[in-house]
């Protein structure tokens, strides 16, 4: 008998799993050129916009995919005080972006999303330092200014970068990952960037298919600052 497509789909992401996580002698902070064979794969990719029942606004008009990668790091909040009627305040966030297009190749040509789909969830819950030093190029950084503006900095690879305002906001669909083995809060919103002054070569991104990063409900008993690890597929248009 014939794998249904879901037992294909499982089949082809633990072989992922084996291909982009084989390397343990990678230099823990490298920096990688583009994958020569990135755009090929990348225009057969468009970025799943909806949770189910809203949906996040296309990329405009004449733009292409430009880089697709997958960004684990942490959302950070603070709490004025451990109080239970105070609440965590987001400050932004820091993730590494992981270039996502040398996996490509080797995804099943109408199930390739759906095993992208799983990955943030399995990055979440892999050892970060594992994913440093594993062969999955990175892309780029993520970050936030002083003025908590969102910053993608994917120049170092030749994309580019994104200066984000958010567009758009839209809740993880029912069901996302709550944290690092399913333990958290929840996963935080998928969102849509324009690119504002200071980007170059980068006009919209996307972040979708969150796990993790919701913090406390509240900060009853919780440190001034707090990290809640978090991963997600990041697009980026241009």
């Amino acid at each position: 008998m014939a794998p249904s497509p879901l037992a294909s789909s499982i089949l082809s992401f633990l072989t992922l799993s084996t291909v982009f996580l084989s390397s343990t002698h990678a230099a823990p902070h490298r920096r990688q050129a583009q994958t020569p064979t990135a755009p090929n794969f990348l225009a057969i990719y468009t970025v799943p916009l909806s949770n189910g029942t809203t949906s996040l606004s296309p990329p405009p008009t004449g733009t292409v995919l430009k880089a697709l990668t997958l960004g684990r790091g942490t959302q950070n909040y603070t709490c004025a005080n451990a109080e239970a009627t105070t609440l965590p305040v987001s400050i932004g966030a820091v993730a590494t972006l992981f270039d996502a297009t040398p996996l490509l190749p080797f995804l099943p040509p109408l199930e390739g999303q759906v095993v992208l789909d799983l990955l943030p969830t399995y990055l979440l819950s892999f050892p970060y330092e594992a994913l440093q030093n594993s062969s999955l190029p990175i892309k780029g950084q993520h970050f936030f200014t002083s003025a908590i503006v969102p910053v993608f900095d994917l120049l170092d690879t030749d994309v580019g970068m994104l200066v984000g305002n958010k567009t758009g906001d839209i809740a993880a669909p029912q069901g996302s990952t709550a944290g690092p083995h399913g333990v958290g809060s929840g996963a935080v919103d998928w969102l849509a960037l324009s690119g504002e002054s200071g980007s170059a070569g980068l006009s919209q991104g996307y972040r979708v298919f969150t796990a993790g990063g919701k913090p406390p409900k509240t900060c009853e008993g919780q440190a001034a600052t707090i990290e809640v690890p978090y991963a997600a597929q990041y697009w980026f248009y241009g």
